[in-house]
């Protein structure tokens, strides 16, 4: 098979197309055979600084594909089910960036009649958005249709690969979603998504425009720069609200106003999707899926986020698109699957 491998960390000229065996798939697992492969920001995160336990690393968390065999324990039955992959690549080698990869079984989720696209973009990005959308103390454990219906939810930075994940699990459990972006491209995007307000912060008074909507402020904000906006957050998180962080997009010192804070009984909860509790973890994957399944989870413009595609051969030039930070989701096309 085909597979994209890097062998030392650094920048993407690490990534090597190399030709190796089909892995087979051990106890308690399965062989995929992938169809696409999902980009993240933590693929050349950890291609630059994240150990090489095996010496070698073929990078991808996210991808979709179909089950080619199983590993003993596993129901036979399987075989040839279509399923979406998630954290194939944490604390692994073989990641999704190839045309085979194994995985835990409970780590390949059938996807049904959705297509491929969209399972190679559930992963990190929807998963941390539930992660993001049920972590405070107030808040569901689980979403659904109407599981939010009482709640305000805003999303800093609507145009982001989680942003556009937020906007569409709240929407589509039943949330009033605010979005805030850079630009009028930006604000079209997380509209699409399911956005009722969004909020351009470089031509507006962000924290005067959603007081218009939520004058005793907001459940719930998804915060992808908190560094930039904790003064902003303080000022609009609600009674017993949660600033959900999940990346420190604009800095990596943050300072926290105390007093606004301790008098909303508020929480600062930072979010990290590949060691999410095991139970929070299992519902975020069980909600997400059934969301994919009723068609509330959507990809390309129609939903606010823009695909790239990209041929195996040059992953590298995908990972680079997602460091420099083009809007929409990157995704390799890994076989004609």
């Amino acid at each position: 098979m085909r597979a994209i491998v890097y062998e030392r960390s650094g920048d993407a000229s690490v990534l090597r197309l190399v030709e190796r065996p089909v892995p087979e798939a051990g106890p308690g697992e399965v062989l995929v055979r992938l169809a696409v492969s999902g980009v993240n920001p933590s693929d050349w995160k950890a291609r630059q600084s994240w150990p090489l336990p095996a010496g070698w690393q073929t990078p991808g968390q996210d991808g979709a594909g179909v089950i080619e065999a199983v590993g003993a324990g596993v129901d036979q039955a399987l075989v040839g089910e279509p399923v979406w992959l998630w954290d194939a690549a944490w604390q692994r080698p073989w990641g999704t960036a190839a045309e085979y990869t194994v995985v835990p079984v409970r780590q390949a989720v059938r996807l049904g009649s959705a297509p491929f696209e969209l399972g190679a973009s559930l992963g990190i990005p929807f998963l941390t958005a539930h992660r993001c959308l049920t972590v405070g103390e107030t808040m569901p454990e689980q979403l659904r249709p109407g599981a939010l219906a009482d709640r305000t939810v805003l999303v800093q930075g609507g145009a982001g690969a989680v942003g556009n994940a937020a906007i569409q699990l709240a929407a589509w459990s039943g949330a009033r979603v605010m979005a805030t972006v850079s630009s009028p491209e930006k604000a079209r995007l997380a509209a699409d998504a399911g956005a009722g307000m969004v909020i351009n912060y470089r031509e507006q008074d962000v924290a005067g425009e959603v007081r218009k909507i939520a004058p005793d402020g907001v459940d719930v904000i998804v915060e992808v720069a908190a560094a930039q906006n904790a003064g902003l957050d303080a000022q609009l998180i609600g009674q017993d609200g949660t600033v959900a962080v999940y990346a420190d997009t604009g800095g990596d010192v943050l300072t926290v106003p105390i007093r606004p804070m301790m008098v909303r009984n508020a929480r600062w909860q930072f979010v990290f999707t590949y060691n999410t509790p095991g139970l929070a973890k299992a519902r975020a994957i069980d909600d997400v899926g059934a969301a994919a399944a009723q068609g509330g989870l959507r990809v390309g413009p129609e939903a606010g986020l823009p695909l790239h595609r990209y041929p195996l051969e040059r992953a590298a030039e995908a990972q680079q698109a997602v460091q420099d930070g083009v809007t929409g989701k990157v995704l390799i096309t890994t076989s004609d699957s």
